[in-house]
């Protein structure tokens, strides 16, 4: 890595100190200042030269420019006009990076436009292109960010991402956990999911309050293709986890009393076996994933 482009601490401190610039602490700028765990994050992700990286917050390009050696094209993304602009003058006369100033969400539920377009213009050069997410995610986006991946049609292969260390325990938790929710069901139900490494605050500059983790995430094409419909199985998710704790049988029949009786709930519930005591907190994600369904299709039958 070129040392101009070493994210130390004293690095961007200077830098930034140069620009008359500070660390934006409400857009989550806290800088990886350790440059092994900055290779350790690049080396997760396995680069190869038809992998197309997408990169939310470029900050001053640091981990970018590491990027940018083996991938076909890197696409990194940056709200802060002061960073963007810094990265820029260090890394705009790279042929196969876009830099682009701008939210990288439209809203929480989806991508902004103009990030889909350029991910897929930079897919369709190749049909072998496969997209990865490589980044430090600001943790104020990071939940939005992974989880409306997951929602695309995009074809990505590997999500090697820096986020607050409780998400990341909410990503893997499993049943009956405090931590397992919607979140954790419907990464699981689609994705392979995994911690790689816990980081201290100490590798970050300005140092977070919290703890941090690498988290990897791999599709499962095989779990994706059991679900009906999976903008319904997102909402049937957020619905019912918002009362996790009390009694599935009421929590179904007050979400879809609109659309199904209770004694189709019922018959439901009991061919698949879950008694009168069961709540969705217990259930793993191939359980929730066949109730989802279940109800689905009576919905349909019934619209």
């Amino acid at each position: 890595m070129n040392e101009a482009l070493r994210q130390t601490k004293t690095h961007l401190q200077e830098l930034l100190f140069q620009h008359g610039i500070n660390p934006r602490t409400n857009l989550g700028q806290n800088y990886l200042i350790d440059l092994n765990i900055v290779e350790y994050v690049v080396e997760q992700a396995h680069i190869g030269s038809d992998d197309v990286i997408l990169e939310v917050g470029t900050g001053t390009g640091g981990m970018t420019a590491f990027m940018t050696y083996d991938a076909a094209h890197v696409i990194s993304v940056e709200l802060d006009r002061n960073m963007h602009a810094l990265a820029s003058a260090q890394l705009g006369d790279r042929e196969n990076l876009t830099l682009m100033r701008q939210d990288a969400l439209h809203n929480k539920n989806r991508f902004a436009d103009e990030v889909l377009a350029e991910i897929e213009k930079q897919l369709s050069v190749d049909p072998r292109r496969r997209l990865k997410l490589v980044a430090n995610l600001p943790y104020n986006i990071a939940t939005p960010i992974v989880s409306n991946l997951v929602v695309t049609d995009l074809p990505w292969e590997r999500m090697v991402v820096t986020i607050q260390l409780e998400l990341g325990l909410r990503m893997q938790a499993r049943p009956k956990k405090s931590t397992y929710g919607a979140l954790s069901v419907w990464l699981q139900s689609q994705c392979y999911v995994k911690l790689l490494k816990r980081l201290p605050p100490s590798v970050f500059w300005p140092r977070p309050k919290v703890n941090s983790a690498i988290m990897q995430l791999v599709p499962n094409p095989r779990g994706r293709d059991t679900i009906a419909d999976r903008p319904f199985f997102q909402d049937f998710l957020r619905r019912l986890f918002h009362q996790r704790r009390k009694m599935l049988r009421s929590v179904l029949v007050g979400m879809y009393s609109k659309q199904i009786e209770k004694p189709v709930i019922d018959d439901i519930l009991q061919e698949m076996k879950l008694g009168e005591m069961a709540r969705a907190e217990e259930l793993p994600p191939k359980t929730l994933v066949e109730l989802a369904n279940a109800i689905y299709h009576k919905v349909q039958e019934k619209s």
